[in-house]
């Protein structure tokens, strides 16, 4: 469980393909390497991944994770190559601040940016969502995109928009978005929840 408050920017490293379309990633971070056991989950762009092993490698700490068939199917996982950069947010622990929303790291989709405006210190981005989760997102609702949480400011159709404040461009990958690129998009748990019990009446 996580709360969509970026705490690191990750790079990709290294990517293999394994056996039974698994893929192996190794990312650099900037983690205390003493802080990362086997089995650790850590949000990698909102994407919850199992560590499997980690060390340490020209003085900066890594970690390797294994994203399946479905991860990558689903994701934006398929596209990461050596250099992709990625927000990290360590696994929600009993006591730690919920400043954010709870994120569960199961990304329901891709959803692509439209248009950006940038403003003073600020970006307003307009992002397409998939239809069948279009119905999820609504004004003053949360979502997590790229593993960061943000309030919804208008939404139409499949459609939404949000505001980026300075300190999310300085601490997340979202400085350098552009129209044409696409994010990993978990939608609220509660207005899921919410939705299945309406379609139970």
């Amino acid at each position: 469980m996580f709360t969509g408050i970026v705490t690191d920017i990750g790079e990709v490293i290294a990517v293999a393909a394994r056996a039974n379309n698994l893929s192996r990633l190794r990312i650099a971070c900037h983690y205390d390497r003493a802080s990362i056991g086997d089995g650790a989950s850590i949000a990698c762009n909102g994407v919850c991944l199992t560590v499997v092993s980690a060390g340490v490698e020209d003085g900066r700490t890594w970690f390797s994770a294994d994203a399946a068939a479905e991860t990558l199917a689903v994701t934006t996982a398929g596209r990461w190559r050596h250099g992709t950069r990625l927000n990290l947010e360590r696994a929600l622990r009993i006591g730690d601040e919920l400043g954010g929303h709870i994120v569960a790291g199961h990304v329901d989709g891709i959803a692509q940016l439209v248009a950006r405006e940038d403003l003073t210190e600020m970006a307003r981005l307009t992002f397409q969502a998939p239809p069948q989760l279009s119905r999820f997102i609504a004004p003053k609702g949360s979502v997590a995109l790229d593993g960061v949480s943000l309030t919804v400011n208008e939404a139409k159709d499949d459609g939404f928009e949000v505001l980026i404040i300075p300190h999310t461009l300085e601490v997340t990958t979202f400085g350098a978005l552009r129209p044409g690129d696409a994010v990993n998009l978990e939608v609220d748990l509660m207005a899921r929840y919410a939705a299945r019990l309406i379609e139970r009446r």
